[in-house]
């Protein structure tokens, strides 16, 4: 590794541990606020309303909360997903159904998901919007994740599309967890928006 990318790396750990601890320090009712406030934002946007796959995520760590959304998009007969650990491809995801009776499992990474057959899940290009926590992201669609790199590897095929382009990428964050700039590794896959208790931001011009 060069030294600058070690400099690059140390940089993002930084964030991360910067970010995450911030996110564990919100109050319960910061995060409620948070997390109805957010779900707003994005209900308001013309790619939430038609959007008709749509994958959330379970939060923890202090991530915000996607729950107000996802009951918007239930009330409004939209088809929801939770992410699953792909049966076939090393280290990436797929999506399985998620309603109100759906039995969840912990995969091997203690993280909950969908226990259902492998027929049920779906591919991710088979989505319209993909939800997606981060750790922060800027102005220009970079997103720094938790370092996994499981939606990086999952739409890496996007980078080499130029028509059909499925699915949408929104980032989910509390506002703190924008900043001004995020270095872009070759691999990163960027946003094609973010929303926060604050505001949408759109990144391209085709949302």
């Amino acid at each position: 590794m060069s030294v600058p990318n070690k400099k690059k790396n140390a940089i993002r750990d930084e964030i991360r541990r910067e970010m995450r601890n911030k996110r564990r320090r919100l109050d319960s009712h910061s995060q409620i606020n948070n997390a109805r406030s957010m779900a707003k934002n994005l209900n308001r946007s013309a790619l939430f309303q038609r959007s008709k796959h749509i994958a959330f995520y379970l939060p923890n760590d202090g991530e915000i909360d996607p729950a107000p959304l996802l009951a918007k998009a239930r009330a409004m007969g939209k088809k929801c997903y939770l992410p699953v650990l792909s049966p076939t491809w090393h280290n990436r995801l797929w999506f399985a159904p998620y309603d109100k009776n759906t039995r969840l499992t912990l995969n091997s990474f203690r993280i909950a998901e969908p226990a259902c057959n492998w027929r049920q899940m779906r591919p991710p290009w088979t989505l319209d919007l993909i939800l997606t926590p981060l750790v922060a992201f800027d102005d220009q669609g970079n997103r720094l994740g938790m370092g996994g790199g499981f939606y990086d590897r999952t739409l890496a095929y996007l980078q080499q599309r130029q028509h059909w382009c499925k699915p949408r990428l929104i980032g989910v964050a509390h506002e703190f967890q924008k900043i001004k700039r995020l270095d872009h590794q070759p691999w990163d896959v960027p946003l094609h928006g973010s929303v926060t208790e604050k505001n949408f931001y759109p990144f391209s011009d085709n949302l």
